[in-house]
């Protein structure tokens, strides 16, 4: 069978020309699809290292303004703040207290009157002893003239005697009566003296109504108040008070702390410490050892330390708690405490790796290590004298797989 060309030739589709191709367009296409594939692979390498990150727990270093210690702590120990110097003052005998001169946190003066006891009873007595004083005297006064009489009765007994007017009867009588008077004149003046210490001491009782204060110092408690009856002994049952109030001198706080009898050849008399009081964990007070009391608690094996302030703050008050570190005096340190900030790090941030001590430090989602020199530690900070500054994040418990530059995330995110 025979094909017709020209009809097969007529059939044929006619196609206009395709345009050239640019090959600077090809050129930026290619680049874009090649920084799409890179920054997929980027992001998978990223997500796949966020994936095997090692989850850790992280913590701040802080500074704070307190100042780093001279040394670095050789010990610690918990204790309290306590005034060598106080007293519960009470009246001296049992009484009803007819006025309350205090109040707590009053300044108080040594001699200063606190209260006065209700006198209705005293003050009675004082004015008969006063009134019996004074019947002694006239009494003593009337043998005085009535001495004065007989003797001069006597003088003229003895002149008529010798002159023989009077018997000798007469004269042994004027001598008699002089003899007597002179006997009661001496009693008189014993019973005037007498007289003279009873006013005495119911003086005394009406002063010891009055409570006042032993020493210069500041009321802590108000114990008593007026109607109330005290006692300078317990008596009465729960009625009757055996103190008025307590009185405090602010200036022989110190603070005692029970010091492990294994441990106490730390401690030394004159030994540089730090304090921390409970209430204000931020504020490092410096202290001294006092002394070393020369006994041991054979029930708890302690030793209990004197520790002194070396400057007092009124924010120091007595019973209140705290923290002691005992501190190892360096010899040639040039930079003072008060000089640099203290930075502290929670203790159990800390690795040891024999005598060395370092922390892992994070940067960029890894961690580094630095070695650090480590102060004093008190209520579970450690303070880092080298190393690190505040503000650095640091990983806050040791965990498996830690190395040089591993690749962390924190467990909260």
């Amino acid at each position: 069978m025979s094909f017709d060309q020209n009809a097969l030739d007529s059939l044929r589709i006619e196609r206009s020309p395709e345009p050239p191709r640019s090959s600077g367009q090809g050129g930026v296409y290619k680049w874009f699809i090649a920084a799409v594939l890179l920054l997929a692979v980027v992001a998978a390498a990223y997500a796949l290292l966020r994936d095997n990150a090692i989850e850790v727990e992280t913590v701040t270093a802080v500074a704070t303004s307190g100042g780093g210690s001279a040394g670095g702590a050789v010990l610690n120990a918990s204790g309290y703040v306590v005034a060598r110097r106080q007293a519960t003052v009470s009246a001296k005998v049992t009484g009803k207290v007819a006025e309350v001169l205090i109040e707590e946190g009053m300044e108080v003066k040594e001699g200063q009157l606190l209260a006065r006891l209700d006198e209705q009873t005293t003050r009675p007595q004082l004015q008969l002893a006063e009134r019996q004083l004074d019947a002694a005297r006239k009494n003593l006064q009337e043998v005085e003239v009535r001495l004065a009489e007989a003797e001069r009765n006597l003088l003229r007994s003895q002149q008529l005697r010798s002159d023989k007017l009077v018997s000798e009867q007469a004269l042994d009588a004027a001598q008699a009566e002089v003899g007597a008077l002179k006997a009661r004149l001496e009693a008189l003046k014993s019973e005037v003296k007498v007289a003279e210490s009873n006013v005495h001491v119911r003086k005394q009782d009406l002063d010891d109504l009055l409570v006042r204060a032993p020493f210069n110092g500041v009321v802590v408690s108000k114990d008593a108040q007026p109607g109330e009856m005290v006692s300078p002994i317990s008596a009465g049952g729960g009625f009757t008070r055996t103190g008025i109030a307590t009185v405090v001198d602010m200036d022989s706080r110190e603070i005692e702390v029970d010091v492990n009898e294994a441990f106490i050849n730390r401690v030394k008399a004159g030994q540089k410490a730090e304090a921390v009081l409970d209430a204000y964990p931020d504020w490092t007070i410096a202290c001294h050892v006092i002394n070393i009391v020369p006994t041991a608690d054979r029930q708890k094996a302690t030793v209990r330390v004197r520790i002194g302030f070396d400057e007092l703050d009124p924010r120091i008050l007595p019973d209140m708690g705290v923290k002691v570190s005992f501190l190892d005096d360096r010899a040639g340190q040039t930079e003072t405490a008060a000089a640099r900030p203290a930075v502290r790090v929670p203790s159990e941030a800390i690795m040891r790796d024999g005598d060395t001590r370092f922390v892992w430090r994070i940067r960029d989602d890894s961690v580094e290590r630095v070695a650090v020199r480590t102060g004093g530690e008190r209520n579970g900070q450690t303070e880092i004298l080298s190393g690190i500054a505040g503000g650095d994040v640091l990983v806050g418990k040791p965990v498996e797989g830690l190395a040089e530059g591993a690749p962390v995330k924190n467990k909260a995110e």
